[in-house]
């Protein structure tokens, strides 16, 4: 299989199911800004962190993979003719928002209690963490402009809304491991 197909080259792409759409449709920037997500989360599990953060960060990519699947997939074209589903992978679960929800649980358990936001920054790892939180929740904003359109599995939206909660946790607790200040943002008040 080539890389390259050259079927792009005037500005179109094809959905999962073969409807060819424009490269800037809703639906390939929801899934687009999804892969961007799952790089930066590349880039964070190759930091030096702990080998337990970095296998939750491995199965949260799958889970994107999955999640950009179910982006990919022309609506119209979900169903074969013979009634079964074209997309054969499992979905974006409860129970995969719960694992998102018991991982930032444990790590606040661990953290100082948040009394004002927080300026990104502090460590190179930490500041991965904000740009990734950053592009999930522009995922998350162009999937529901998709949702709104389109219905899709309404776990997709919880599931991206909870990972950048995460992504937000994980930066706090890897500012604490790497000794990284957490510097506030404490409005100046006006004279």
């Amino acid at each position: 299989m080539k890389i390259y197909t050259k079927t792009g080259d005037l500005g179109k792409t094809a959905l999962f199911g073969g409807t060819r759409v424009a490269k800037h449709h809703i639906r390939i920037e929801s899934y687009g800004t999804v892969d961007e997500v799952n790089s930066w989360l590349g880039l964070i599990r190759d930091q030096d962190i702990d080998s337990s953060t970095k296998a939750f960060l491995t199965e949260i990519q799958k889970n994107l993979f999955t999640l950009g699947a179910i982006l990919a997939m022309d609506p119209e074209k979900a169903v074969l003719k013979n009634g079964s589903e074209r997309l054969k992978i499992n979905r974006i679960t409860q129970e995969n928002i719960k694992n998102l929800e018991d991982a930032i649980d444990e790590m606040e358990q661990y953290l100082p209690q948040m009394t004002h936001f927080i300026l990104p920054g502090g460590h190179t790892s930490v500041s991965y963490c904000h740009i990734a939180r950053t592009v999930c929740r522009r995922a998350e904003r162009m999937a529901s402009i998709l949702f709104e359109n389109t219905a899709f599995d309404k776990e997709v939206l919880a599931y991206l809304n909870r990972l950048s909660d995460y992504l937000f946790v994980l930066a706090r607790k890897l500012s604490k491991d790497l000794k990284a200040e957490e510097i506030k943002w404490i409005p100046e008040k006006k004279d």
